[in-house]
């Protein structure tokens, strides 16, 4: 990051939250002429799949507690 951006970014996280979020909207709004557009078909196109995925019962969800658990157990394991 350049010192400009860096001193921009202090002040940003200066403001207050609200403040914050519409700058962050702002700079994501401004990011999306750069957008490939068969990137983001391909996003749609894996998107519906994985929804029908879930509606025929093909995926299964997993309640966050158990993934958290697992992933918890699997990090206090790696150390």
């Amino acid at each position: 990051m350049t010192q400009e951006a860096d001193e921009l970014l202090k002040k940003a996280l200066s403001l207050p939250a609200e403040d914050r979020a519409a700058l962050a909207g702002s700079l994501l709004d401004s990011l999306e002429e750069a957008l490939d557009p068969s990137a983001e078909e391909a996003w749609n196109q894996e998107i519906a799949r994985r929804i029908a995925d879930l509606d025929s019962g093909k995926a299964q969800t997993v309640p966050w507690e158990e993934v958290r658990r697992r992933t918890l157990a699997k990090f206090r394991h790696d150390l």
